[in-house]
């Protein structure tokens, strides 16, 4: 990862063992350290902790995106194309429902985007994406 800061996320889970088939085995994160009530995951060199709430329950709304209800709160990666696409395809290969299929955002306008949502099984939505072109990531 170099110079770049990695992000670190801690979220709600009701079932660590989901938690870490899902992340684990499903997404392919590595496992970090753990507790009885927690357990840390490699997401792209990104450090995101799962921990046991019992009785969690996500509160969700949507906004619409380019056709897309978009489910919010969310949180997410911008991989690079080929990435993006081997992640959607193991997504698919382990029969993940898809809250939004993926496929691409905004085409031919700045900030064309492949993107695709999926829950994890405490309901907390993920959103992966990838850039057409890097430069337009924050372009207006």
């Amino acid at each position: 990862m170099g110079d770049r800061p990695r992000f670190h996320l801690a979220f709600p889970v009701d079932d660590l063992a989901a938690a870490r088939r899902f992340y684990g085995e499903v997404l392919g994160c590595s496992e970090g350290r753990s507790a009885d009530h927690w357990v840390d995951f490699d997401l792209f060199g990104h450090q995101i902790v799962a921990h046991l709430v019992e009785g969690a329950t996500v509160n969700r709304a949507s906004n619409p995106v380019d056709g897309d209800d978009v489910p919010v709160p969310h949180f997410g990666l911008l991989l690079t194309p080929p990435d993006w696409r081997a992640l959607a395809d193991r997504l698919v290969a382990a029969d993940v429902e898809f809250v939004i299929e993926p496929h691409t955002r905004f085409a031919g306008e700045p900030g064309e985007q492949s993107t695709m949502f999926v829950l994890d099984p405490a309901g907390n939505a993920l959103e992966f994406k990838a850039f057409a072109d890097e430069s337009m990531i924050f372009a207006r």
